[in-house]
């Protein structure tokens, strides 16, 4: 079964900067879940890798991260698929962990629990940490214009950003319209 990476927020659910703190926060965006389900239904092994410095921060308990993704997981269900698991960094981005995007401690982590190697996966993410965590590990990083896709979109078309060949990376609307392209090949 092939592996998908996915990230979370601004992919899946509609992104805050003031941080998904509880479950009412936690709007997918239109389609996503949907997305989700149909890609587990085609055969992939559908896996987020998330930073949640919220945990860190005292945003946010870790009961109350569990009830979200405990949540998405029910919403995916409810449309025939799975999520086969939900690797989050709870750290802060000046405490040097490795698993903190665009670190790639979640990605190893998800190969050990997972037994399968991430090299080759699509990773669908909207942020450049995302993309450049994807391109450390040899995945197949894919863009999404939600959350902060854009502004993204933007990074990579500057000559400095450290993403090896930015053209490459295949952009589209939201996840929804990433999964049919995905699907579609």
């Amino acid at each position: 079964m092939p592996l998908l990476i996915l990230d979370r927020d601004g992919v899946i659910n509609q992104d805050s900067d003031d941080y998904i703190r509880c479950l009412d926060d936690w709007v997918p965006v239109p389609g996503s879940i949907e997305a989700i389900a149909a890609l587990s239904r085609a055969g992939y092994q559908v896996v987020i890798a998330t930073n949640q410095s919220g945990l860190s921060r005292g945003y946010f308990t870790l009961d109350i991260l569990e009830s979200i993704h405990d949540h998405l997981r029910a919403l995916v269900e409810a449309q025939g698929g799975t999520v086969a698991g939900i690797f989050y960094c709870p750290h802060l981005p000046d405490e040097g962990c490795d698993c903190r995007k665009p670190g790639t401690g979640l990605l190893r982590a998800i190969e050990t629990e997972l037994q399968q190697p991430v090299a080759g996966c699509y990773f669908i993410g909207d942020s450049l940490k995302d993309l450049q965590a994807a391109r450390a590990m040899g995945c197949r990083p894919v863009l999404v214009l939600t959350g902060k896709g854009e502004k993204t979109r933007g990074q990579l078309a500057c000559a400095d950003v450290d993403l090896a060949q930015p053209d490459t990376v295949p952009v589209y609307a939201s996840l929804a319209e990433a999964s049919q392209a995905i699907l579609a090949r």
